[in-house]
């Protein structure tokens, strides 16, 4: 039987089922993660991409124990939004850190709900389509 531990010595390889479970389950969004002691792992489309990786926010996450969500200032997430989060020890210090790349925050609703108005306009007219009675294929 396989046994998997998370401590501030884990090296990517230990981390890796981890990390893979969480890129399925966010739809295969860039996964990384690193311990304390050990350069990590950065997992995209499906496959591993490095197994010594170690950025800059998942660095500051664990020495600062805390979930962080920035844009990354360097390495191959450089200037995109990233989320963050240490992995605790009992005792609660952070042994490791995973993180993903943030689309929270690529999608206004005030911008999409304007995008959906002017395609309404575009394919219907100024009024909205169909009215009840009309036919689908009619056009205004």
């Amino acid at each position: 039987m396989n046994e998997y531990k998370i401590c501030s010595d884990a090296t990517a390889e230990d981390l890796e089922a981890i990390a893979m479970a969480f890129h399925e389950i966010v739809h295969r969004l860039p996964i990384t993660a690193r311990s304390r002691n050990c350069p990590g792992i950065r997992i995209e489309k499906g496959a591993v991409q490095d197994h010594a990786y170690s950025g800059p926010v998942l660095e500051e996450a664990i020495q600062t124990n805390t979930i962080l969500r920035k844009p990354a200032p360097s390495g191959p997430y450089s200037g995109i939004p990233v989320v963050v989060a240490p992995i605790r020890d009992r005792a609660g210090e952070a042994v490791a850190a995973i993180g993903v790349v943030d689309i929270s925050g690529m999608f206004d609703l005030a911008d999409l709900m304007n995008l959906q108005s002017n395609v309404t306009k575009e394919v219907c007219g100024a009024d909205p389509c169909p009215l009840p009675g009309e036919q689908i294929g009619s056009k205004r």
